[in-house]
């Protein structure tokens, strides 16, 4: 399976998780739900859809699987880039505002999903 093939098919599912995500905050922050759950609910609804159509899409091979173990690893990568994205757009709630946030948050989630490659590519999805 080629990488760029993979890049490719990651960034576009990445595009769609990041449009729900995005979507989901600017839309909850609007009405009032504070930064912090808004982001968690937002990247929930992202992670949701991107483990399933990465692993059978993206990551598809015969060393590769979406099962347990995947979803387990999966979650922990996911635990440990929703606290840094919640903590780094809670500093700029504080410090510059919302629409800073609305402004910030693509910026986070592209240099996370580099990191979500990566694992995704030679962790998360193996057997």
């Amino acid at each position: 399976m080629s990488l760029t093939r993979q890049g490719r098919d990651f960034l576009a599912i990445g595009l769609l998780q990041w449009l729900i995500d995005w979507g989901v905050v600017v839309g909850l922050t609007h009405f009032g739900v504070p930064v912090a759950p808004a982001n968690v609910a937002g990247r929930i609804t992202g992670a949701l859809i991107g483990f399933w159509l990465n692993g059978k899409l993206t990551f598809a091979n015969e060393r590769n699987t979406v099962g347990t173990t995947q979803f387990q690893r999966f979650m922990v990568m996911w635990v440990s880039t929703t606290l840094f994205s919640t903590w780094a757009l809670t500093t700029i709630d504080d410090v510059l505002g919302l629409r800073w946030v609305w402004v910030a948050k693509p910026a986070i989630e592209l240099a996370l999903g580099a990191v979500g490659f990566v694992l995704s590519r030679y962790w998360i999805y193996k057997r």
